[in-house]
């Protein structure tokens, strides 16, 4: 069992001591969508830590989303709902990068290439990027800087 399903199965039994409705609601959410995706598929099968990550910030960045959609709709109670969870889900995410540590990796890979880049060279140095940065910083967030590095 990979790191992040433990943590939420200890976090949960104490919120469940604690009688903390709000965690127990998010943590039973985030185990919901980890089995969803053990399930999906032709076999079900247990997942990598890296992958239990990437099912948790979905589901933070679905709450994200959510609370700007509401805001926008004048629902300022439903995205303050969607943002106390979005809170709540990033505490089981690692620290994301900070802007200088992403320029530093965009720096690199562009460097890596060798020749003059482009912005043909776009995707792929997103894509590099991406993977060192290992879940801790947004696909748009290093597009928009692979953007305005290439322009």
């Amino acid at each position: 069992m990979a790191a992040t399903k433990d943590r939420l199965k200890r976090d949960l039994a104490a919120a469940l001591r604690a009688k903390d409705e709000a965690a127990k609601m998010n943590i039973r959410m985030m185990m919901g969508a980890i089995t969803v995706a053990e399930v999906a598929g032709d076999t079900a099968r247990e997942l990598s830590d890296a992958e239990e990550l990437a099912v948790v910030t979905k589901e933070m960045r679905q709450r994200r989303d959510a609370a700007a959609t509401y805001a926008e709709a004048g629902r300022a109670d439903l995205a303050e709902k969607e943002s106390a969870e979005a809170e709540f889900i990033s505490r089981y995410l690692p620290a994301p990068l900070t802007e200088d540590e992403l320029v530093a990796l965009v720096d690199d890979a562009i460097a890596a290439l060798g020749e003059a880049p482009t912005m043909k060279h776009m995707g792929a140095i997103v894509k590099a990027v991406g993977a060192k940065a290992e879940g801790r910083a947004d696909g748009k967030q290093i597009a928009t800087l692979v953007r305005s590095r290439l322009g």
